[in-house]
């Protein structure tokens, strides 16, 4: 059963496998006018794709049995007249069911694609039998690529083959030899015995060797007592040599001297490059754009430099690689500053390049007063910015930040905005880091007041008044500040409860509570100081939290009334109730302190129980009349006349105030007078509330507690 060939063919499967896995000899010689197919049946052919028009003829096979199916492809030479190197493909297979064949060619790196289609002709002469053989001369390609040949029947399913083969032509270029001589910068070439040679330097990218840029685009002529001297730009990894004979088509030999010299990754590869720069500040993206001489892929992460100086160091950001794109580095969140820059890194070698525009979308100023600096900033963009004091450390040549950390907002809409941050300054030689806050990524700018050039003259007059005079100032000062420290064993929390009347408002708010926080050394629980942390909690869970402890510690809640305070109560008592039901909570502090107060009262016998809530007001700006009759039968204190008394309820009976309480707290008074005169539109100020106190109470009390003695009441 079957054909006599076929079996013969199968017995000599182990031996003809073998044959046909051996390419034919790269020197072999093909003298064809154009390609043909050879058969061992009468055929008819048909081309697509990038193959030419060819032949088809019948031949007998007279080489050695092959196995059954074979695909076998080998490299030959193609002469028609001119020589190049091309595919052989050689092709058996049982034809039973088979009309056809279709032939496919792909060069995978530059996707060159032909299709062969083969026929047997219906004859009338005696059948070749079932067993098919095929041979294609040739298919071109080039050395060095990748040709993937596949094998489809027709009609299709019947039988699928596929073979690749990488083109090697073994016919080596032009012998030479090449001295480099880094002092001079070139490259000099010579060759021994033979034909001449043309040389040239060249930048291998993946399909092609670019020539150098002008002036160093020289192409030279070598012969074997004429060397040529080449030179060259920049000392780089894919900087090469490629020589070729003088006669057209000539094979080229290309030799790269220094893809392993450590001396070609150093700051020439670097300046060879140009880099774009497309970051966006308003945008909050980093971006810049590679050009490189070389096929290279080096990594890009974000660094801060300390100073504008090109020779200053860049600390690393970690966790800061930009994202690749092509040659595209991209980076979003980052605040773009000239000082925040990219560093390249390839290998062992690395290149700083920062953002080439030098307009950020926000700037910062600073300015300093008596115990405090004012930073004033200016932002194109709504942005969060934090800052904190820092203190100079001369062995590691950096500024260590120092807690709290101090933030504020730009509100959403129509800009530019300005905006101050009011910190305290406390130690002669401390600088300020200011940042901002809302992106992933951004550089801490140091600031440094320069205090010895603005009161040199002033330090001058009052030495020369007489330094004994101020040395008996400090010592009378510090005798007094130690007499008038009150003792932190017995201090107690106090919560202090206002209505939110206005800005001004506010910030007198905080003066006051620096002032019983400074005079009675106790911790003093205020939401305009905790801002993060009441944005986290939200105001009602945080209002009951510090409500607890006050009664856990045994404290104080001091309601600052005001005529604004009445109001509100007004309002918040017309929301309280809805015929006979509780409203919903309320959502700012005072509403919140009201609820509680309420919900204590409903839950409790008699007034005496809620000794631990006292109301304080200013006189001349509101009286016990303007308290609402509800809440007064709580204590209730006129200020500054019966400050004395206040505390003595706040700390206990055995208490005790500075001398300068008094006077500050009057001082507070007066500012509270004018503020009220001035309601017009004014500039606002915004400051981290913990801190911001030291502005007024700094100012009323500035001699009393200086700050190298003043008590740690946090």
């Amino acid at each position: 059963m079957g054909s006599p060939t076929l079996h013969r063919a199968l017995l000599l499967l182990p031996t003809a496998f073998l044959l046909t896995c051996l390419p034919a000899a790269p020197g072999t010689l093909l003298l064809l006018d154009h390609p043909e197919v050879t058969t061992n049946f009468a055929c008819r052919a048909k081309v697509y794709g990038v193959l030419p028009k060819l032949r088809c003829q019948q031949e007998l096979w007279e080489g050695p049995t092959l196995s059954v199916p074979t695909l076998a492809l080998s490299t030959v030479q193609l002469c028609q007249p001119k020589c190049q190197t091309c595919v052989r493909v050689l092709l058996t297979l049982n034809a039973t069911g088979i009309k056809g064949l279709e032939l496919h060619f792909l060069v995978l790196d530059s996707n060159r694609f032909g299709r062969l289609q083969v026929f047997r002709q219906q004859m009338k002469q005696a059948d070749t039998g079932t067993l098919w053989w095929l041979q294609f001369d040739c298919f071109t390609a080039e050395s060095g690529q990748w040709v993937f040949v596949w094998l489809e029947t027709l009609p299709k399913g019947v039988l699928a083959l596929n073979q690749s083969l990488l083109v090697l032509n073994e016919k080596s270029g032009p012998k030479f030899h090449y001295t480099w001589m880094p002092a001079a910068r070139v490259i000099e070439v010579s060759v021994p015995e033979g034909p001449n040679v043309t040389v040239r330097l060249c930048h291998q990218l993946s399909l092609e060797c670019e020539e150098l840029h002008p002036p160093f685009h020289k192409q030279a002529l070598v012969s074997k007592h004429q060397p040529a001297v080449l030179p060259y730009e920049f000392l780089l990894p894919c900087l090469c040599i490629e020589a070729s004979y003088e006669h057209l088509d000539s094979l080229r030999k290309k030799i790269c001297p220094f893809r392993d010299q450590p001396e070609a990754y150093g700051p020439e590869l670097w300046s060879s490059m140009h880099i774009d720069d497309w970051s966006n500040s308003d945008k909050a993206q980093m971006a810049m754009f590679l050009h490189s001489r070389c096929l290279l892929h080096p990594t890009a992460s974000l660094c801060w430099k300390d100073t504008a100086s090109p020779e200053a160091p860049c600390s690393d950001i970690p966790n800061s690689t930009a994202t690749r794109s092509d040659q595209a580095y991209t980076l979003e969140e980052v605040d773009v500053h000239p000082q925040l820059c990219f560093k390249f890194s390839y290998t062992n070698s690395s290149h700083i390049e920062c953002p080439h525009q030098i307009d950020s979308a926000w700037s910062v100023s600073l300015s300093v007063n008596f115990l405090q600096v004012y930073l004033h900033f200016h932002s194109r963009v709504p942005a969060s910015f934090s800052s904190a004091l820092c203190q100079q450390q001369q062995t590691l040549g950096q500024c260590v930040p120092e807690p709290p950390v101090y933030t504020i907002t730009h509100p959403e809409g129509q800009g530019p905005w300005d905006l101050d941050l009011i910190l305290p300054w406390q130690i002669s030689g401390s600088c300020v880091l200011v940042w901002r806050s809302d992106v992933r990524f951004s550089g801490k700018q140091r600031l440094c007041p320069d205090i010895s050039r603005r009161y040199w003259g002033l330090l001058a007059f009052g030495l020369g008044l007489g330094l004994g005079l101020l040395v008996g100032l400090i010592r009378w000062g510090l005798h007094r500040f130690h007499r008038d420290t009150p003792s932190r064993g017995h201090s107690r929390p106090i919560l202090l409860i206002y209505s939110p009347d206005s800005e001004e408002h506010k910030q007198l708010v905080c003066a006051f509570a620096a002032l019983l926080r400074s005079a009675l050394c106790c911790p003093v629980l205020l939401d305009l100081w905790e801002l993060s942390h009441v944005g986290r909690l939200g105001i009602l869970p945080w209002m009951y939290a510090q409500r607890e402890r006050v009664s856990q510690e045994q404290g104080q809640v001091l309601v600052l009334w005001s005529a604004g305070s009445a109001h509100a109560y007004r309002l918040w008592q017309g929301k309280a109730r809805v015929g006979t039901q509780l409203a919903p909570e309320p959502h700012d502090l005072f509403g919140a302190a009201m609820a509680c107060l309420q919900g204590e009262l409903q839950g409790a016998s008699g007034a005496a129980q809620q000794s631990d809530w006292v109301i304080a007001y200013f006189s001349k700006l509101c009286g016990r009349r303007d308290v609402p009759q509800a809440l007064r039968y709580l204590p209730r204190y006129r200020l500054p006349q019966e400050l004395p008394a206040l505390v003595r309820v706040l700390q206990g009976p055995s208490s005790s105030t500075p001398s300068w309480f008094h006077a500050s707290a009057k001082s507070l008074v007066h500012r509270l007078l004018r503020a009220e005169k001035r309601k017009g539109p004014r500039r606002r100020f915004h400051q981290p509330w913990r801190t911001a106190t030291d502005k007024l109470a700094g100012s009323l009390f500035p001699l009393a507690h200086p700050n190298q003695h003043r008590p740690n009441c946090t």
